[in-house]
């Protein structure tokens, strides 16, 4: 096990940021932590580093109790922030061999480490530049390379993707998938239920400093009541027509979103044909009908009662 986390206990005077928080983490996976803005997700994570003092609770990392003076561990761990910390007095490569640096005494193999780097985050025409005068996008490719120069076996990725273009989003998360091909075990903190299903195998939500569940996307998928969704619109249809849908078998749910109904089944069977027969037995006319299984926001929200995005 690469991170052991038991009952990890924070507390800011009455504010409970983590409440007995578990998790762990086994060597070579992409772990997604996920929860809205404000769950304990960046706390966490600065917990687990020995970057915050915490109340209660024990933290091993590659099996060794982790504190602040753990300087053997700190340099096997490479940690992109979910704020761009970067120097502006440096140009990009003075940057990455600066923090290349504080791991890498070997001159050579340090140069080495950033020219890979470098070219891992596409940055090799952007060298020279000084951080004002790159995009946001670029500057989060810039401190990915400061975070991950050294080679590190754990990564800890905090947000990596806010407030970036496509393609530099794309381009990030096509890295993390790369590092986690050569090796590196990943801890993905985002309230973006796409990049998730995307890139992590086994996915931890949390709320309120609480880990709630815990699993594959599938797992967490099952564990709830709505097994498959129906979109359905209508070009035209009387309320009393729309609420008799739900008196079709296994119904649990109905949202209406102008003139589209997504229709919510606790069973996986045969739900289309049923709401054809429906359609057709009520003279209905539809502009577009489509299944969909449940997603990672079917999952929170069904835990929670609220969006992931909130």
């Amino acid at each position: 096990m690469v991170v052991e986390v038991n009952n990890l206990v924070k507390r800011y005077r009455e504010l409970i940021a983590l409440d007995h928080f578990n998790m762990k983490v086994e060597e070579g996976e992409i772990l997604g932590l996920l929860g809205p803005n404000g769950c304990g997700k960046t706390t966490a994570i600065n917990c687990i580093l020995s970057l915050l003092n915490f109340d209660k609770g024990e933290i091993k990392i590659f099996g060794e109790n982790m504190t602040p003076n753990s300087y053997d561990i700190k340099r096997k761990i490479g940690l992109v922030p979910q704020e761009v910390s970067i120097f502006e007095n440096l140009t990009v490569k003075e940057n990455i061999d600066y923090f290349c640096g504080l791991y890498v005494e070997d001159k050579k193999k340090r140069k080495q480490y950033v020219e890979e780097a470098i070219e891992f985050v596409g940055l090799k025409d952007y060298t020279k530049f000084y951080p004002k005068k790159l995009s946001g996008g670029l500057k989060r490719r810039l401190n990915i390379a400061c975070g991950i120069a050294h080679r590190p076996k754990l990564i800890f990725l905090d947000e990596p993707t806010v407030a970036v273009d496509a393609q530099s989003r794309n381009f990030i998360l096509n890295g993390i998938k790369k590092l986690n091909s050569e090796g590196s075990t990943v801890i993905y903190t985002t309230h973006y239920l796409e990049e998730a299903e995307m890139l992590c195998k086994r996915i931890i939500i949390m709320d309120n400093g609480k880990n709630l569940v815990s699993g594959t996307k599938e797992e967490l998928k099952s564990m709830i009541s709505t097994s498959e969704k129906i979109v359905v619109g209508f070009s035209a249809i009387e309320p009393e027509t729309a609420q008799k849908m739900k008196e079709i078998p296994h119904v649990i749910g109905i949202e209406k979103d102008e003139e589209d109904y997504t229709i919510k089944f606790e069973n996986g069977f045969n739900n289309l044909a049923k709401l054809v027969e429906f359609i057709e037995k009520n003279n209905l006319t539809y502009t577009k009908l489509y299944s969909q299984l449940p997603s990672l926001n079917d999952v929170f929200l069904e835990l929670t009662g609220k969006e992931l995005r909130d």
